[in-house]
């Protein structure tokens, strides 16, 4: 079988950790509230949807944001929160460094376009490994696990489903890559990926 022509990854939990506590608690410091209330109103329900989705305006999220917290949130506020949040993963980004001498590399994430439009400051060893191929659910107006996610991110890539081995650290997103035609596999830990990676040939 022939090496993919492309690995998709996801971000959040696969190339870095993204811990939702740390972020709370510094939204909580910000809005004088507590790492659990703030925590509850941004992650106790599905209010982001919509924006991933490409429903909403950045502008609206970031409104509906402070709201929920009980502060008047800026953009550089939610940037320093969500950075804040994120840990680089240095074994996985060792793996893409070695995948993208054989295959293409790209990022499709569950995101606003907020986090792709800022990559540089939120996660600033992405865009010399990906360069510009990082992708936000709300610029492709759906997000994973829908099909039209995957492919309207492989569309702007030029690269078939068939070609492609896409990266996601969640069973859902992982089986709606499947029945959008695309490899997959769920990541656990960076040695069981450059097992699979090596499986495809990739290494």
């Amino acid at each position: 079988m022939a090496a993919p022509a492309l690995v998709l990854f996801d971000l959040d939990d696969v190339l870095c950790v993204s811990d939702k506590r740390v972020r709370s608690a510094h939204l909580a410091r910000l809005a004088g509230s507590t790492t659990e209330r703030v925590y509850a109103a941004l992650w106790g329900s599905h209010f982001s949807a919509p924006a991933l989705a490409g429903e909403v305006t950045p502008e609206d999220y970031l409104a509906d944001y402070g709201r929920r917290i009980g502060y008047p949130l800026t953009l550089q506020d939610w940037l320093a929160s969500r950075k804040a949040s994120m840990t680089p993963i240095p074994q996985v980004l060792e793996l893409v460094a070695r995948v993208k001498q054989v295959a293409r590399v790209a990022v499709l994430t569950n995101n606003t376009t907020l986090v792709a439009e800022h990559i540089g400051y939120l996660f600033p060893e992405l865009p010399a490994l990906f360069g510009r191929d990082i992708y936000a659910s709300a610029a492709l107006k759906a997000a994973k696990p829908d099909a039209a996610c995957f492919h309207a991110c492989l569309a702007a890539l030029g690269v078939a489903p068939g070609e492609t081995l896409f990266v996601d650290d969640l069973a859902v997103n992982v089986a709606g890559a499947r029945a959008a035609g695309l490899d997959a596999h769920r990541f656990t830990t960076p040695a069981a990926l450059a097992a699979a990676f090596a499986r495809r040939g990739l290494l």
